[in-house]
């Protein structure tokens, strides 16, 4: 296992990332280490990295969120005075 520190990482992430496809490697963060690993994903265009799963049905829009953060906000000044 070849292991870095953290800044050489981020100075040459590409040779990094090309190394971790032949080869282990881990990278040193203070006192911690982690593994890079390479796993190969494909994917196609046009179609999504994943199936939409029960989070992604739960989600609302920007506008939905910021409808219910002016409610809750009219709310507490309300329960203030």
């Amino acid at each position: 296992m070849t292991i870095i520190n953290s800044k050489e990482f981020a100075t040459n992430q590409a040779k990094y990332y090309n190394l971790a496809q032949n080869e282990q490697l881990g990278i040193k963060r203070g006192k911690n280490m982690y593994q890079l690993i390479y796993t190969p994903v494909e994917i196609y265009p046009g179609q999504p990295f994943s199936e939409p799963d029960d989070n992604l049905r739960r989600a609302i829009t920007a506008d939905e969120l910021l409808i219910r953060i002016h409610k809750d906000i009219r709310e507490k000044f309300k329960n203030r005075l």
